[in-house]
């Protein structure tokens, strides 16, 4: 089950062309994305109404859509206007049309009721369109569950261990304990981390002579959507010191493509004046080499599970987050389905 009265980000922006289609499936829906003449993205059921072939094997034309089997053409309403050799299209002639928003380079989707899309539920993933910040977009595909993923980035312990050459390089990560706080639609997780040496992956910015202080401060937020300040700094040096720090800011999402895949998209920012071209790129390297790590683990662990028997997870300390967040998840889940039992058909939602 999906929540779907939320923004899912189905694309960059860069992903969906000025000219041409993007086909993406988000929580089970088939979707096929495309711009207008003025450049607003409208986001279609991949389904045509006439014999259901895939619009995505269509062709964009101007504002509108046409299917590439018989050649109804579809505004960005979703509605026909189009039948060749027809002289009046029904009004019937329709597929569904989906809430669309692009917020800071990413393209959100609202997969529930129209009317119910609410854009003061976006996120602020500031540093992905921000003049002081810089990166390079980033996307991976997971052949697991979203929220597998969603409970490694819960849990930072792991950094010790599965990113242990990488994101990690001290054991002392997974002893600090986190600081979980309640906040509107999601969780606040903050990690304090005290004199450790600076992990191989901040080598792309600058070196350290002696520890340094870390941090992990982030936000995670319904549906899987993570914004992270994060870095290192000299001990006893002030906060803000450009020339004894290093300062990112990250935001990463996950959006659910069927039952056991997920879209993983993220980026790892640095601050302007902080490196060259060169850095960024070196960021962006060691995050996918990191987020490999990640994926290799998961898959293997969703394999484990696959195998059934007797065994079930257990829970410890170090699952606070995950658990409460997987909690308001349940309880978001069942507002919707209240929602739904007395609204849905009048909605008309299946």
């Amino acid at each position: 089950m999906f929540l779907r009265d939320c923004w899912y980000v189905v694309a960059w922006s860069h992903e969906v062309p000025s000219q041409g289609l993007l086909a993406r499936t988000v929580v089970g829906d088939a979707l096929v994305l495309f711009r207008t003449q003025d450049g607003i993205v409208a986001a279609l059921a991949d389904r045509c109404c006439h014999r259901l072939a895939p619009l995505s094997r269509g062709r964009h034309e101007g504002d509108c859509l046409r299917c590439g089997y018989h050649g109804l053409l579809f505004d960005a309403r979703g509605q026909c206007v189009e039948v060749p050799g027809m002289e009046t299209v029904p009004p019937r002639l329709a597929v569904r049309s989906y809430p669309v928003v692009e917020h800071n380079r990413w393209v959100f989707v609202w997969m529930g009721d129209p009317a119910r899309a609410d854009r003061s539920l976006l996120p602020d993933n500031f540093s992905c369109d921000h003049p002081d910040w810089v990166y390079r977009p980033g996307y991976l595909h997971y052949e697991v569950p979203w929220q597998l993923i969603a409970d490694n980035l819960l849990d930072f312990s792991h950094l010790s261990y599965v990113h242990e050459a990488t994101l990690g390089g001290s054991r002392a990560i997974a002893q600090a304990r986190p600081r979980i706080e309640p906040i509107e639609r999601g969780l606040r997780i903050e990690r304090a981390v005290h004199s450790v040496p600076a992990p191989p992956y901040y080598a792309a910015l600058r070196t350290f002579d002696g520890a340094i202080d870390r941090w992990f401060n982030y936000d995670f937020l319904l549906p899987a959507t993570l914004l992270m300040d994060s870095g290192g700094r000299v001990q006893g040096a002030a906060a803000g010191d450009p020339n004894h720090e290093v300062r990112l800011h990250s935001c990463q999402t996950l959006t659910p493509e069927t039952e056991s895949s997920t879209h993983y998209f993220f980026q790892q920012a640095h601050p302007r004046w902080l490196g060259n071209e060169k850095t960024t790129e070196g960021l962006y390297q060691g995050l996918v080499r990191a987020f490999e790590e990640d994926r290799a683990m998961i898959g293997a662990q969703y394999a484990a599970i696959g195998r059934g028997g007797d065994l079930s997870m257990m829970s410890l300390p170090m699952d606070a987050a995950l658990l409460q967040f997987r909690r308001l998840v349940e309880r978001e889940l069942a507002r919707e389905a209240a929602w739904l039992s007395g609204n849905g058909a009048s909605a008309g939602l299946g």
